[in-house]
């Protein structure tokens, strides 16, 4: 059993928002599918911090689930910031259930044990909205609260977040003196594409980033652990 890892898949099955109109996202669903079910099977776990869809109403994401439903092994996701459909925790298990999505769980504001690992994270902030006081506090307690019961199961925690906590020459210092207190040293994040990989930052004050969106590691699943 093992744990991958990708970001930002940007499915729009039930909305009218192709992402084929970017370079390299031709055909991607298509290859998505390939790569996933070539390598992940049935009894693994796959992380995926943010972006899943482009609906703007959780009942518009039937179609994206319904594809998530068809790749192999279980699903962990959290929240990106396109994922504008996205609700409380209780109506997102209500859905996920109704609909028999039974290999997807979300990571929001608690942590999640697979694969004998604890698996922790939030959406994260802007590394250059420091204007955003309330917003990143949110952000930050989330955090805070998702390593705290990652740190009580006394397995080693994997994080992740949907923003990274540094890009370019900026940083989000309170994201970041968060994971310091708890002692993480390797983040796995999405939210870039592109060229923006060019400046995406792989090592900042004893932490280690990983760039995991899905067009920045060729629509594959990454291998974790």
């Amino acid at each position: 059993m093992s744990i991958f890892a990708i970001s930002d898949l940007h499915l729009s099955f039930g909305t009218d928002k192709p992402m084929d109109v970017f370079r390299g996202w031709d055909n991607y669903t298509e290859r998505l599918l390939a790569n996933w079910n070539r390598l992940v099977k049935e009894d693994d776990t796959v992380i995926l911090p943010g972006d899943l869809s482009w609906a703007l109403k959780l009942e518009d994401t039937k179609a994206d689930f319904d594809f998530l439903k068809k790749l192999n092994g279980k699903k962990i996701l959290l929240k990106g910031n396109h994922d504008l459909w996205w609700s409380t925790a209780k109506k997102l298990n209500a859905y996920l259930e109704e609909n028999k999505f039974s290999n997807i769980q979300i990571l929001f504001n608690n942590t999640v044990i697979a694969e004998n690992y604890a698996i922790a994270g939030t959406r994260g902030w802007l590394y250059d909205a420091a204007e955003d006081d309330k917003i990143i506090l949110r952000e930050v307690g989330r955090l805070e609260k998702s390593l705290c019961e990652a740190e009580k199961t006394g397995l080693p925690i994997l994080v992740f977040l949907h923003y990274p906590p540094v890009y370019a020459n900026e940083a989000c210092h309170e994201i970041l003196n968060v994971l310091k207190r708890h002692n993480i040293k390797k983040v796995f994040h999405g939210h870039i594409h592109g060229n923006g990989f060019n400046n995406a930052v792989k090592e900042y004050d004893g932490i280690t980033f990983r760039l995991i969106s899905c067009d920045c590691i060729d629509f594959t699943p990454l291998f974790i652990a």
